[in-house]
């Protein structure tokens, strides 16, 4: 029996519904496996009193401090995440919340490996915590934690958690070569592709869902946060140049009050629309309607994004952020494109012009199974506690 404490500060509670949900898919996929016995430590930063108290925190007064979560034994501690500090004492204030709770969970479970399932805070504080428990770290990096929390103030400690790691994962081989650049050993970066649930993903009958949607006509979909990184932005400017053709933005964050401004200036308000925060199980109706998805990311690591909207058949068009060229590896997955409207409309309008079969596109996520994804993790961990 291989026992895991999975630590991720990305996961998702009742207050974010969406936060981290392919962190628990791939938990609950280790959880599932007879040979893997598994607890979950989910923390939460907290700024101190009275910052506490605003209404970006109220909602975590919600969130138990240790719940049965779909299944997983999820402890929730809380830390303290002091403003205004560029997160360089986020690590060690995690630390030092979490040795006394695992002091106290290890009397009923000898965790024998600290998988950390993102580089920061969650990485520097595992390299802690195993140090003081004697016991191997992992550590996963999916985009941001290295691409921002990597450089700055923070560069170092993400740096020294690398090279202290029994072994490092990366969600794609861009992401290894990004870690690489930045000073993490190569021998250790193993890559670690995300999975696509291929019996929720599905093609569908696409005009019967568009019309499901209110929607007539070709449908572009850009799904992420709304922050300026995912570059939904140029995605609203590219339909802008495309008559007839009809966006959907789906997610929430601070760039909503910008983005409703620039579809005014547009006066594309009858057919680009901002639908907000969906839950994912609702994602494989919409993705299946569209007949493009399209997001303009800065970075990434490896989107889950790309991977649902290709196994319900839906061509991407994408930057060449991260690991987009090792997901389009066909023609018949979508296009490539520069991080420029014009760019974007073009690549769109390619797309739209000579439609592939849903069946040859959902070929392009066929590679990206949980069950591999599984193995792949617990021969990882089991290499490292053996």
């Amino acid at each position: 029996m291989l026992r895991v404490l999975t630590l991720s500060t990305l996961f998702p509670d009742v207050s974010r519904p969406n936060f981290g949900v392919f962190v628990e898919r791939q938990t609950l996929g280790l959880a599932a496996r007879d040979d893997v016995d598994l607890r979950v430590v989910a923390p939460i930063g907290v700024p101190p009193w009275p910052l506490s108290r605003h209404a970006h925190y109220r909602g975590f007064d919600g969130v138990p401090a240790h719940e049965n979560w779909k299944g997983l034994d999820v402890r929730r501690p809380r830390f303290a995440a002091l403003p205004a500090t560029g997160g360089r004492f986020h690590a060690a204030m995690l630390a030092r919340r979490l040795i006394p709770l695992l002091a106290d969970l290890r009397r009923d479970f000898a965790f024998e490996v600290i998988d950390a399932e993102f580089f920061f805070p969650d990485g520097p504080a595992a390299i802690t915590l195993g140090r003081h428990f004697g016991v191997p770290v992992s550590i996963k990096a999916r985009g941001a934690d290295i691409h921002l929390w990597g450089k700055g103030s923070t560069a170092t400690q993400v740096v020294a958690a690398g090279r202290g790691a029994g072994g490092l994962l990366a969600v794609s081989a861009a992401m290894r070569r990004d870690m690489i650049a930045i000073g993490l050993p190569d021998d250790a970066i193993r890559v670690h592709y995300t999975g696509v649930d291929l019996d929720r993903f599905v093609p569908a009958d696409r005009a019967v869902a568009k019309a499901a949607l209110g929607v007539t006509g070709p449908l572009v979909v850009s799904l992420g946060a709304l922050v300026e990184r995912k570059g939904h932005a140029i995605v609203i400017e590219a339909v802008a140049r495309l008559p007839g053709v009809n966006l959907l933005v789906v997610g929430a964050g601070p760039e909503q009050g910008a983005l409703t401004a620039l579809i005014a200036r547009f006066g594309v308000a009858d057919r680009v629309r901002l639908a907000g925060a969906m839950p994912h199980a609702a994602l494989p109706e919409l993705l299946a309607a569209a007949d493009v998805m399209a997001l303009a990311s800065a970075s990434e690591g490896l989107a889950n994004a790309w991977v649902e909207a290709l196994a319900c058949g839906t061509p991407i068009v994408v930057t060449d952020a991260g690991g987009a060229a090792e997901v389009l590896t066909e023609p018949d997955y979508g296009r490539i494109a520069d991080r420029t409207a014009p760019a974007f409309a073009e690549a769109i309008a390619a797309v739209l012009a000579a439609p592939p079969p849903p069946s040859a596109v959902r070929r392009g996520a066929e590679r990206f199974t949980w069950p591999a994804n599984t193995a792949a993790l617990v021969g990882h961990l089991r290499a490292l506690v053996d």
